[in-house]
């Protein structure tokens, strides 16, 4: 139960930071990418390609965990599927009442955090939006989703790299930065020539 209030939180955050039309790997790859938003680590010391190596070597269990909550984005019409060179391709409506949809599941922290902006001024309200998810626009809930997990991942990542020095000391953790910084620099050196 709790697994798929997570997954169906994770489908809901990507879709409203995907534009309107995107493949199956482009999905799985923005899942995939909410774990790393803000992650100080990825600026100078990750993999450039993590995340397309991770999708990459994961497609099939990422198809077995997210096919139903496809399939049910899909019998609600906030998704529609095609092919596009031997992989499936998706529409999403961007309107108001979908996005609303996948605002609502959403953590409750990152729903209060936007109907607070709108409720303070009663003029922006919409009428026709339930109160449970205030929601003006595809583009205002993908940045409300953007900031709150740059925020989230952030903290949680500079706190397990200070607790990392700490536990390892500070040559064990120089010489383990030095790696991971040489074969980060590795792969964004590859992207210049």
């Amino acid at each position: 139960m709790v697994n798929t209030v997570n997954l169906k939180m994770a489908a809901a955050a990507s879709l409203l930071l995907l534009p309107k039309e995107f493949t199956e790997h482009d999905l799985y790859a923005k899942i995939c990418s909410l774990s790393y938003m803000g992650d100080i680590r990825m600026l100078f010391a990750e993999d450039k390609y993590k995340v397309k190596k991770i999708v990459d070597g994961s497609f099939q269990p990422f198809q077995l965990m997210y096919r139903p909550l496809i399939q049910d984005y899909i019998s609600e019409g906030i998704l529609k599927m095609s092919d596009y060179r031997q992989q499936k391709a998706f529409k999403q409506d961007c309107g108001v009442s979908a996005t609303n949809e996948l605002f609502s599941s959403l953590p409750r922290m990152i729903q209060r955090r936007l109907q607070g902006r709108f409720t303070s001024n009663s003029t922006e309200i919409p009428t026709h939006i339930p109160t449970r998810a205030l929601v003006p626009s595809k583009e205002v809930a993908a940045a409300s989703v953007r900031t709150a997990l740059r925020r989230r991942v952030m903290v949680s990542s500079a706190r397990q790299a200070a607790c990392g020095l700490l536990a390892s000391g500070g040559l064990v953790a120089a010489r383990y930065l030095g790696k991971k910084m040489s074969k980060a620099l590795s792969t964004r050196c590859l992207t210049f020539f």
